[in-house]
Formats: structure tokens, C-alpha cells, sequence
């Protein structure tokens, strides 16, 4: 009687995982061959052929550290490798059935996968020949088979059920002893293979990461793949791949004590899991493992080789496993190559790596040098809490070292200005410093409100670049980093309407002038903090200082002039002209027209009684009488009235159609085409460049035309 059994390893083992089993391979194999034997009526499982097929060389290890080849040659199988699936039956018929002339009485696959369903309408059989197919999912149904082979549950078989997983991850532990082995704590890609390794014991019922979340400076570094560091983001990160981030003070013991409470109040419990896992190397664990165990359940140590105690390696109740080997880290070595190599598109956000950059320039800065004592500046470092002690420093330092953000010359360390970090660092750091400084000093304000510096730094042209200066919560965030760096500080105010509201506001440090870093090309703290009297000045000189500001004037004049006369009104609101002319707002255009404007008594800008609202509005007013004003309003005219004239001749508008008509006239074209566009006389032609429409009834075209505008 020929009887074969086909086991298809990788099959089974994938689909137990996916299903939260924990197999012992050892049990696995014994345990498919005697059933086979018996289901075959064999009265000894020695005259059963059976086969077991994997790709050995891609498959892990046991939990024990067993061979998976060679638990099954010792239960009687023969192992046959297996590379590719696509040609798998035709390779077990070419190695197995194409010489044996006897046909075959009883044939059992163990799979769950219709790889092997070809084998079948191959093989010889005889008359009375059994096929049977065990698995965990029936894939006969609507197949030719589905009738004439015997599907049996291979778990009900086996009497496999699903083990209960609980791991306790000492986080902080875990993360400084990779670090210190030289590993990148790669925070996705740990989740994401210790999530994997629980699973493969069986159904994970919990899962606790502890460490001091939200303690600055308390952990390593976390990064992404691309080296950014994601420390605050790592509490999120963690609740999403379902691990609870327990919060724990820093510190050796205070996480210890917690796991080890946490560890014997669940296994107290009636429905206690079956197997517990152990994050950590700490030999403080070795008392909780042995109540484990003496409880008869199954204890697992995930460590770091070099950095596990070895009370616990060489304790015999429990499996230890070394985190290196199953979550393939990457070395230190590769974040410099990740930071070198990272898309500029990249959102760039605050790090461990930025706070080195401003700490040293602020103390570089202050002490005049260009090059620090690394003892002095891990001092500084753990004084503004980017750190909580000098070991975490030091391993900082290094990480910034290898990834080349520093220079470290035995005693002394440099930054290295060409790095990326460190250029876009300074850029936006030195960006929102300036604007904060500006503001302050050109309106003799005491504090910049919070919602009006994130307005502000919409505008910074220094940061609008890929990556950077995204919307208001990236701004925010750099906000807050200078806040914590000390180069801000953020206070809570009573607001000037309402004193029972607090409102956050932002002013410099005491120390701001010896402090502040300089933009390149200007030399001193009266250079940033520019105090410029306007009065007097001609809009020719101003155009040769700031040609942007020029023509913000025009755009100015003619869009409050449009708005009071159109809405018969005295004022127009300056927040809402700021937001219309935004667009135009390159730096400090905008502020710089209207105190322009102002100096030279051409607007007028006050609090204003707001018939909408209960509380004045900051707006601003035009004197009409003034020349300027006039000369602006004409120009505008003159250039509407070219405009009608094409529009009533019924002839495109474009540049060049109004050039024609200009009779001479030197029209800045680029700037009135765009202030036509912006207050809406002119709308662009849909599909034909640099073309466009008057928009006839608009109000201030109708009085150049001189008709009526009642």
C-alpha cells in the first residue's frame, strides 16, 4: 500500500501566524504523521512517505534555536527544498512520482493553498485510493474536488488552539542598549517587527511600551526612516499599532517596578495569557520570571545582545531572544547617508538634531568662538533640558558626529555649516527670531500675539521652501521649539477686550541682544531691528531701497480706495487689506508700504468703531488730497479708460493691445495688469494666455466711464 503525506511548511506556518497560533514545530511534525498514519490505517507510521517542503533557507529559526530542517528529518520526513511555487507540482511529480510504478492508496496534503491541486490529476491512484487535504481554510470549495476529497480542520486534528500573548516592553531600556550597540532606533520599523515576532506565539491579548513619554531628552534618538527624529510623535505611533505607552518617571528602577507589578497582577487572573513576553535585559526581572514559570507559563526575554544580564541568559525556565536578530536595525552609519539622501520635500520639523544647532550657536554666539569644549556643551545641553544627563548627551554628540551634523576634534566640536540639518535649522530659526525682533522694535509692541506671528511667518520668504513652511501647525511647531530652546518665551496674557481670556504671546529672552544671530551680510542688532523714518522720502528712493514696498503703495491707494468708495465708507480694515494683497507680501513689503504711506501723511491708520462688532478695528484711511494719492488714482484711470476703449471696439486686451492705445503713456504694465486682476476689473480668459475681460459694471470702471452708479 503506497501512502503519502505532503506538508506544505511555509503554508501552514504563514497561515497559524495569521490566525495568532503558537506552533511548536517539533509537536507539528510528530503530530501530522502519526494522524496520517492513522488516518491511512498504516500500523506503523514508518510505511508512511511523508514530505515536508519549505524554503529552508528563508525560514526562521525555532523559538529554541532548532533547525527547522532538522526537526523534521528526525520525525521521518523527507525534506524537499522549494524555491518557487509557481512550478510546484510539476517539481514534486518530476522528483517524487514519475518512477514509481505503484499507484498510490492514500494521499494527504497538509495545506491551506490550491498550489498543489494540479498533483492530483497527475498522479496514479487506485481504485479505491482516499485523497485528503488538512487545513485551516477549506480552498476545495468551488473547485472540481470540492466532492470527491476529504477536507478535515487541521487544527481539530492536531487539537491546535491559539495561545494567549502578553509583552511588557521596558521601552527605555531597550532603546538606550541599542543605541549604545551601535543600533538606529528606528521607531516604525521596531513597532512593526516586534508587533510581527509577538504574533508568531499566538494571539497577542496586550501589549505595554514603558518609558517616560513626553520627558525631553530622557531617550535616544527615534527616527524615522528617512533619520528625522519622531520622539514626540512616539506615544501616537505606539497607540496606533495597539501597544498602550504606560508612562513611567525616568529613571532605572521606575519602570522595572511598574512591569513587575503589572506582570503578576495579570497572571493572577482567572483568564491569564499563556505566554509572556519581556522586553528588557534587566536582571531585577529574574523574580517575576520565576513566578512565571513556577505558574506553568511560558516566558520569553526579548534582549540586546551585550547589554542582557546573564542571570537571565543562562536561566533554564526561559527562552531568550535578542531583538537585533529578528528587527534588522540599521548602524548609526546609515543616518548620515538617510539625512544626505532624504527628499527636500520632506516635511522638515523639529529635532534632538536642530536643538544641537541652536544650543551651539547660542553659546558660540555669546562666547564669540566658532568651536565648543565638548564638556562645556553638554553642560549646556542638560541646563536647557534638550537632555537629563551626560550620558544621553554623549550619546547625542556621537550620533551627531557619525550623521555629520558636528565636528569633533578630541576636546572641541564644530557644526558643520554645509549639512542639511543645519542649514535649514539656522534659516528658520534665524527667520522667526527676525520677524519676532521686527515687529517688536518697528511697533513699539511689548509681546507679538501668537496668531499674529504664525501670519507673519506665512509670509517669511527666507522659508518658502519644500518641506518647510507648510501651514500653521509646522509654524507652530518651530514656534515651540524656540520656546523650549529659551531663544523665545511664551506667556499668557489678559486679553485687551475681554481681561478674564488669556491669550499666548511671544517675547524675546532678557539676554536677546547679546544672543541674536545675525542674518548673513548684516553686522549689528540695529541692522535686524530696522527704525527707519520715512518722512520725506520720495517713492523713488524708496523704490531704489525696496521696489516690492513701491509698488505695495499703488496696490495700497487703489484697493482702499475701491473699497470706501464702493462701500461709501471712511475706512477699510487693514487685516482684511493685508490678507487681499498677501500675494504681493514678499518679506516686509506690505508693513514697510503702509508705514511708508503713513510717514508721509498719504493714509491714516487708527481704531475704528466697527458696526459689526462690539470692540473698535485697527483700519486705515486714504487722504485723497494728497499728490501722490492723486497721481496713483489718475495712472489707474488713464489705464481703465485704454481699457474701454478696446472693450467698446470690441478688441482683445492684452499687453499688447493696450500699449498701442497708451499714446506714449509708461505704464508699469506688469503691475497694473496685476492690480486690474487682484480688484477684479479684468478676469483672465479661461485657455487663452495673457488675455482677458473687462468687467464693465464693475463700480470704479463705471465712474471713469462716467456713468451712472446708482
Amino acid at each position: 500500500m503506497a501512502a503519502y503525506l505532503i506538508v506544505d511548511v511555509d503554508n501552514l506556518l504563514q497561515r497559524f501566524r495569521l490566525n495568532g497560533m503558537s506552533i511548536d514545530l517539533q509537536e507539528l511534525a510528530v503530530g501530522l504523521r502519526g494522524a496520517a498514519a492513522l488516518a491511512a490505517g498504516l500500523a506503523s507510521a514508518d510505511r508512511l512517505k511523508a514530505i515536508a517542503l519549505a524554503d529552508w533557507d528563508n525560514l526562521p529559526a525555532s523559538p529554541k534555536g532548532i533547525d527547522p530542517q532538522l526537526i523534521f528529518r528526525v520525525a521521518g520526513y523527507e525534506v524537499f527544498d522549494v524555491k518557487h511555487r509557481d512550478s510546484l507540482a510539476d517539481v514534486l511529480i518530476i522528483h517524487y512520482f514519475s518512477y514509481d510504478p505503484e499507484p498510490i492508496d492514500e494521499l494527504i496534503l497538509a495545506t491551506t493553498s490550491r498550489d498543489m491541486l494540479p498533483l492530483i490529476r497527475r498522479i496514479k491512484l487506485t481504485r479505491s485510493s482516499r485523497i485528503r487535504m488538512w487545513g485551516s481554510e477549506d480552498v476545495l470549495k468551488g473547485t472540481e474536488f470540492a466532492d470527491s476529497i476529504i477536507f478535515q480542520p487541521l487544527e481539530t486534528l492536531l487539537g491546535i488552539q491559539s495561545k494567549n500573548v502578553a509583552v511588557y516592553i521596558d521601552f527605555e531600556n531597550i532603546a538606550i542598549s541599542l543605541n549604545e550597540q551601535g543600533y538606529v532606533v528606528n521607531l516604525d520599523h521596531l513597532i512593526q517587527r516586534i508587533v510581527g515576532r509577538a504574533s508568531q506565539y499566538g494571539q497577542v491579548v496586550k501589549m505595554s511600551a514603558y518609558a517616560p513619554w513626553g520627558q525631553r531628552g530622557t531617550l535616544p534618538p527615534l527616527v524615522d526612516g528617512a533619520g528625522r527624529e519622531i520622539a514626540d510623535d512616539a506615544p501616537s505611533r505606539m497607540m496606533l499599532a495597539n501597544i498602550d505607552p504606560v508612562f513611567n518617571l525616568p529613571g532605572k528602577n521606575s519602570a522595572d517596578i511598574r512591569i513587575a507589578r503589572d506582570v503578576i497582577t495579570a497572571a493572577a487572573q482567572p483568564d491569564s495569557p499563556d505566554i509572556y513576553i519581556v522586553a528588557s535585559g534587566d536582571r531585577d526581572f529574574n523574580e517575576v520570571l520565576n513566578a512565571l514559570v513556577q505558574r506553568g507559563k511560558s516566558v520569553i526575554i526579548w534582549g540586546v545582545r551585550g547589554s542582557t544580564s546573564r542571570m537571565l541568559e543562562n536561566h533554564p525556565g526561559i527562552v531568550v531572544e535578542y531583538i537585533e536578530d529578528f528587527t534588522d536595525l540599521a548602524t548609526h552609519k546609515s543616518l548620515s547617508r538617510a539625512s544626505l539622501e532624504a527628499d527636500p520635500a520632506e516635511t522638515f520639523v523639529p529635532s534632538q538634531w536642530s536643538s544641537i544647532v541652536m544650543q551651539f550657536d547660542r553659546m558660540a554666539q555669546r562666547n564669540d568662538v566658532t568651536s565648543l569644549k565638548r564638556s562645556a556643551f553638554v553642560e549646556q545641553l542638560i541646563n536647557m533640558g534638550v537632555v537629563v544627563n551626560a550620558d544621553r548627551a554623549n550619546d547625542l554628540l556621537s550620533q551627531a558626529e557619525t550623521m555629520g551634523v558636528l565636528h569633533i576634534n578630541g576636546t572641541q566640536l564644530s557644526v558643520n555649516p554645509s549639512h542639511p540639518i543645519v542649514e535649514k535649522t539656522r534659516v528658520i530659526y534665524e527667520s522667526i527670531q527676525r520677524r519676532v525682533a521686527n515687529t517688536l522694535k518697528v511697533r513699539g509692541w511689548e509681546y507679538v500675539n501668537y496668531g499674529f506671528l504664525l501670519k507673519g511667518l506665512e509670509m517669511e520668504p527666507d522659508i518658502n521652501r519644500p518641506g518647510m513652511n507648510e501651514n500653521d501647525q509646522w509654524r507652530s511647531h518651530w514656534i515651540d521649539s524656540l520656546v523650549r530652546e529659551q531663544i523665545l518665551r511664551r506667556e499668557l496674557v489678559p486679553h485687551r477686550h475681554n481681561p478674564d481670556d488669556l491669550v499666548p504671546v511671544i517675547r524675546l529672552p532678557g539676554e536677546f541682544e547679546e544672543d541674536i544671530v545675525m542674518p548673513p551680510g548684516q553686522d549689528s542688532y540695529e541692522d535686524v531691528l530696522e527704525d527707519i523714518d520715512w518722512t520725506g522720502t520720495s517713492i523713488t528712493e524708496l523704490a531704489d531701497f525696496d521696489p516690492n514696498a513701491a509698488n505695495m503703495t499703488v496696490r495700497i491707494i487703489v484697493s482702499v480706495q475701491q473699497f470706501t468708495s464702493f462701500r461709501n465708507f471712511v475706512w477699510c480694515p487693514l487685516g482684511s487689506l493685508h490678507k487681499r494683497l498677501r500675494a504681493y507680501d514678499n518679506n516686509m513689503a506690505f508693513q514697510r508700504a503702509v508705514e511708508y504711506l503713513e510717514a508721509n501723511n498719504i493714509v491714516s491708520v487708527d481704531e475704528y468703531p466697527n458696526p459689526q462688532s462690539d470692540y473698535n478695528t485697527k483700519g486705515i484711511s486714504i487722504n485723497q488730497d494728497a499728490a501722490y494719492t492723486q497721481a496713483v488714482l489718475n495712472e489707474r484711470d488713464e489705464f481703465i479708460r485704454i481699457l474701454l476703449v478696446l472693450y467698446e471696439n470690441n478688441q482683445p486686451i492684452t499687453q499688447a493691445t493696450v500699449e498701442q492705445h497708451a499714446d506714449g503713456g509708461h505704464f508699469d504694465y506688469d503691475l497694473w495688469f496685476s492690480i486690474m486682476e487682484t480688484e477684479n476689473v479684468l478676469n483672465a480668459l479661461p485657455g487663452r494666455a495673457g488675455q482677458y475681460s473687462l468687467f464693465r459694471t464693475h463700480h470704479t470702471v463705471k465712474i471713469v466711464a462716467g456713468d451712472s452708479v446708482d
